[in-house]
């Protein structure tokens, strides 16, 4: 079957996955410019009531994001698609033949159409306020470290978070909690090590907010580092865990996922439940 067959195929049977995966990534943008204005934009009571305190700031911002999380990680859409939202994240669980190609490649169509989407949607109703400097279309840029630093970031945040989410999935106990660890993670890296660089870890998420700035500055550092760390991520695992499969790349847990549950009739299979032999 060629690759044009097997998408065709994968969009009858899991466009719904995919249309959860483009509202997921958008629901995480709008939230992610809404809690930035309501934390950084000067006439925001939120943002008087705490100036000069910046790290007070971002930890709000990180709070909310972290919640974010784990809503789109348990809600019924989140637990249709594994909630990904990230094109790192699907690349990784691909490498481990946890999804399959097309559908890999449906998902990581949807994450970016729901990115750009939302960008421009944003752009559009909001106007001055998306564009004051203090929000900055939501763009994550190199800071004054330079790209080096930013790169090196982004790396070391992107390989963390794939080994928890792994590490967890993988745990008996941990596996429901994983979106809550990510929430956590999140919380942590917006409080701290945004000033670095930005804080993307999403290659989508910055496309998005570059085109609507058109802005573009180090755009390539938010797609390699992000990608080749949570491939090494996969690597480490697989090293650690050699010979044991990875049962899903549901982030809600395998439980969670439709397929996991015995239906009236018979359904396919879930993208997320491919297993590949080592």
């Amino acid at each position: 079957m060629t690759l044009l067959s097997e998408m065709r195929h994968a969009w009858h049977r899991h466009w719904s996955h995919y249309a959860a995966e483009a509202a997921g990534i958008g629901f995480f943008m709008l939230c992610g410019t809404l809690l930035t204005i309501l934390f950084e934009y000067p006439a925001s009571p939120v943002y008087q009531a705490l100036a000069g305190q910046d790290l007070l700031r971002r930890a709000g911002i990180g709070l909310g994001m972290g919640l974010v999380i784990v809503v789109l990680v348990y809600n019924p859409w989140g637990k249709k698609s594994g909630a990904h939202i990230n094109p790192a994240v699907t690349i990784a669980f691909w490498q481990m033949g946890k999804i399959r190609r097309a559908d890999a490649l449906w998902y990581m169509l949807a994450q970016l159409s729901g990115a750009l989407l939302m960008g421009q949607l944003l752009k559009l109703t909001l106007g001055s306020v998306f564009a004051h400097p203090a929000v900055n279309y939501l763009v994550t840029e190199p800071k004054e470290h330079g790209q080096l630093v930013a790169f090196g970031a982004e790396f070391v945040i992107s390989f963390i978070l794939m080994v928890v989410m792994l590490l967890a999935l993988h745990h008996e106990r941990l596996k429901k909690s994983t979106g809550w660890l990510i929430g956590v993670l999140l919380l942590l890296y917006i409080t701290f090590e945004s000033p670095l660089s930005s804080m993307s870890l999403n290659p989508a998420r910055t496309l998005g907010s570059a085109v609507a700035a058109q802005s573009y500055t180090g755009l390539w550092l938010y797609w390699v580092a992000p990608i080749a760390a949570m491939l090494l991520a996969t690597v480490f695992f697989n090293s650690v865990y050699k010979g044991e499969e990875l049962a899903c790349a549901i982030l809600a847990g395998c439980e969670a996922a439709p397929t996991a549950r015995t239906p009236p009739r018979p359904t396919p299979p879930s993208p997320q439940c491919t297993r590949r032999k080592r």
